[in-house]
């Protein structure tokens, strides 16, 4: 069986890992697009033509699934790449609105996300979906994923935003893009008990057992 993932960046290493305690058997296959690291802030035309450029390796060899480890590429490019490979099983990442909003005890939720995530349509009928009922803190993570793959955390800058959704009553935080699984831990120790901390690679591995038995 072969597993392709792919990220803009790093990230989709973190969820290769992962994948592979889950699948040891499995030949797992990472692509990334570094060069034009992070889509974040990136139109949405501009992350479906470096998104299917970026994947065309794990077609080419044919992965059984590919996994787009990349929130901001799923929110945008998911539903044209099924379009145009018909036959190919994709798993895309998207914002666990649904799990939080069945985990909050406050009513509030953290959603860390990209500047082009939050403003996808995908991410948008999440929200109506799940969520009216919610308040949803979005913080200003536009920088992290940058941070991150240039291994330059600003510590005090991520210690003051989860401090701030900790404190304005958000008792469950979203990791909304790959990037940030690498800091999950940072995240989760700022957080100190306040808010648990959620990110979606336990669902992904469902996901593929599922598109298996399929």
């Amino acid at each position: 069986m072969k597993l392709g993932v792919f990220d803009s960046g790093i990230g989709g290493e973190a969820v290769a890992e992962s994948l592979k305690k889950e699948f040891p058997t499995a030949q797992i296959i990472t692509v990334n697009d570094r060069k034009n690291v992070p889509y974040g802030d990136r139109s949405p035309s501009e992350v479906i033509h470096l998104t299917m450029a970026a994947i065309q390796p794990l077609l080419d060899v044919g992965c059984d699934i590919v996994i787009i480890a990349c929130n901001t590429a799923t929110t945008i490019a998911i539903e044209h790449l099924r379009i145009v490979f018909p036959g190919q099983k994709f798993i895309g990442l998207e914002p666990m609105v649904k799990p939080a909003a069945h985990l909050t005890k406050s009513h509030t939720i953290a959603v860390c996300a990209t500047p082009a995530t939050l403003v996808s349509q995908r991410y948008t009928n999440l929200l109506k979906k799940y969520a009216l009922h919610l308040e949803v803190i979005e913080p200003d993570c536009s920088q992290w994923a940058y941070w991150i793959e240039n291994n330059s955390i600003n510590r005090q800058h991520i210690e003051s935003t989860i401090n701030d959704v900790c404190a304005r009553g958000a008792d469950v935080i979203v990791l909304a893009c790959t990037h940030y699984h690498w800091i999950k831990e940072l995240i989760t120790d700022i957080a100190d008990g306040r808010a648990v901390v959620i990110e979606p690679s336990e669902a992904i591995a469902r996901r593929v057992r599922q598109l298996l038995r399929e």
